[in-house]
């Protein structure tokens, strides 16, 4: 069962997506915009412009919950056995749905991993009810060693395909998960702006990182 506070069940239904399921849909060609993507913009208002613009996806570290890793036995099905956000993470998940309510920005979609303190964050910032439970943004920590890396390619596609079918995504996840993807480590409730690139030659290079969102001051 979910501990207090908590907002939806760790063990949501998976739902096949649209762009999961035209996953093989031709890309685009490379504009001059997407070539000139290496140099990231982190203003506001820029991040703001750039999810407006479409194509792109925002993913997030969850909220503040203290410690490292979570204890021995725990049970995706049961927050009390996990690390969960601490009443300051609470309190930046619902920052963070603020910001994208004052800049007018709707998702067209929401996917968190299973973790608590993922789901958790996703639900206060954008509404459970919008949230999808998606295990490929799952913790290496408490995922198979076969799995993990068809996860990981699994999240290239997903934004590749973003770039197809417009608007933007919103992803909550896990630091270890980011900074496989690009390469880069960010602080928690903080996101780096993503946009997929299918013909890119290195893994890591099929992520271009386009800004690095963080809490406005408050």
């Amino acid at each position: 069962m979910r501990g207090a506070g908590a907002l939806m069940a760790c063990s949501a239904t998976v739902r096949a997506t649209p762009h999961e399921a035209a996953a093989g849909a031709p890309v685009p060609p490379l504009s001059s915009d997407d070539r000139s993507d290496a140099k990231a913009v982190d203003s506001q208002s820029a991040l703001a412009a750039r999810l407006k613009a479409g194509g792109v996806v925002i993913a997030f570290r969850h909220a503040l919950a203290p410690g490292t890793f979570d204890p021995p036995g725990f049970k995706l099905d049961d927050c009390r056995t996990q690390r969960n956000l601490n009443d300051e993470g609470r309190a930046q998940a619902v920052r963070i749905g603020q910001w994208f309510r004052d800049h007018r920005l709707i998702p067209a979609q929401v996917r968190s991993s299973p973790w608590c303190r993922c789901l958790d964050t996703a639900g206060l910032a954008f509404g459970a009810e919008s949230v999808v439970s998606w295990p490929a943004l799952g913790s290496p920590r408490g995922t198979s060693e076969q799995a993990y890396p068809d996860y990981q390619e699994r999240l290239r596609k997903a934004a590749a395909q973003r770039r197809v079918t417009g608007g933007f995504e919103v992803w909550v996840t896990h630091m270890f998960v980011i900074q496989d993807l690009v390469g880069q480590g960010i602080g928690s409730a903080e996101a780096l702006l993503l946009r997929g690139d299918p013909r890119a030659s290195e893994r890591r290079s099929a992520m271009a990182v386009l800004g690095h969102w963080r809490l406005p001051p408050v």
